[in-house]
């Protein structure tokens, strides 16, 4: 795609195509909700794929991820195959949760993401339980744990700052301040509303970055997480973004204005990337073509996927319910 071998190029490329796969999954998701193929909650990331593509981007392949609920976007960037998470957003034993989790639990840690969380806050505990045991195994690892403004407001937030400060664990602690916690304005909740500020009186290194910017979100995370790796401790990254969608699809969106939306799709960061690279002569119209049809033709092969595989037999339904694992005690020999 454009001139390969200009300075950042490549990774302009990846940054767009990761952005695009997630706004277009999404954007078929939607349509696949509203002809009740897909069911349940369902929360839209679309509008912040930058920074989903850009701090999935810094991480190394053994490196793992705590996410939300609003994680498809999480999800793709960090590598969960397409087909596994539109099976799971379906129902389907195929899914990479089995069916059992469908849009809010997407687990699978074959690719180091550890959820879809539900619970607002609830991936933070998670996320220094991983690094703590990385850290007492001598693991060269980063647990990335993403979660929205509202989380800051829990008791979770404080313990976990302050534990993974206090014990120096290498964890990076990634906020997507999208400005509302589910319909609540930030600075409803929140005194403080500079909350890079606010991780910095832990005692962890903390700096805002603007979200609505792949490459810059991208540059951020690869510094954090170097720095990391280097034994400076937690970091926290303050991502400055905005969902242009509701809170989820039944959220009526009556807590904020019309015009406010529309002004932050000015800053959509895939067209602003669009733009960049088009302007560096990085890229293409006919580039930019072939890469909508590749990631269209991957959508699809998704959805035909979700669509042929099967449910889960009635016989596995009580599966997972108890552990597996054998209870017979062993034999004490004198």
């Amino acid at each position: 795609m454009g001139r390969k071998g200009r300075t950042g190029t490549d990774q302009h490329s990846e940054l767009l195509r990761q952005m695009l796969r997630i706004r277009r999954f999404e954007e078929r998701c939607v349509e696949l909700y509203s002809s009740e193929k897909i069911r349940g909650f369902m929360h839209l990331y679309i509008g912040e794929e930058a920074v989903a593509a850009g701090v999935c981007q810094a991480l190394a392949p053994d490196d793992v991820v705590v996410s939300t609920y609003r994680e498809h976007g999480h999800a793709l960037a960090r590598g969960v195959p397409a087909t596994a998470i539109m099976a799971e957003m379906y129902g389907k034993a195929a899914g990479c949760s089995r069916g059992r989790g469908g849009s809010m639990h997407l687990f699978d840690t074959a690719h180091g993401f550890y959820g879809g969380n539900a619970i607002v806050g609830g991936g933070l505990p998670l996320a220094v339980g991983l690094a703590l045991a990385d850290k007492f195994h001598g693991r060269d690892r980063v647990t990335t744990c993403f979660f929205g403004d509202g989380a800051m407001a829990e008791g979770e937030f404080h313990e976990c700052l302050n534990l993974a400060a206090l014990w120096g664990l290498p964890v990076l602690f990634a906020c997507e301040n999208n400005l509302y916690a589910m319909g609540t304005a930030l600075a409803k909740t929140h005194a403080q509303t500079d909350l890079a500020l606010r991780a910095a009186g832990y005692g962890v290194v903390a700096w805002p970055v603007d979200g609505m910017d792949a490459p810059a979100v991208a540059e951020a995370a690869a510094r954090a997480a170097e720095s990391i790796r280097a034994g400076a401790g937690p970091h926290f990254l303050e991502l400055r973004t905005y969902r242009f969608r509701a809170h989820s699809m039944y959220d009526p969106e009556r807590y904020r204005d019309k015009a406010e939306v529309e002004e932050w799709k000015k800053r959509d960061p895939i067209e602003a990337l669009i733009a960049r690279m088009t302007a560096a002569q990085e890229l293409t119209g006919d580039d930019l073509a072939l890469l909508e049809k590749e990631v269209a033709e991957e959508i699809d092969q998704a959805v035909a996927f979700a669509e042929q595989a099967p449910v889960e037999q009635q016989e596995d339904l009580t599966r997972f319910v108890y552990s597996e694992i054998p209870t017979r005690r062993p034999e004490v020999t004198s």
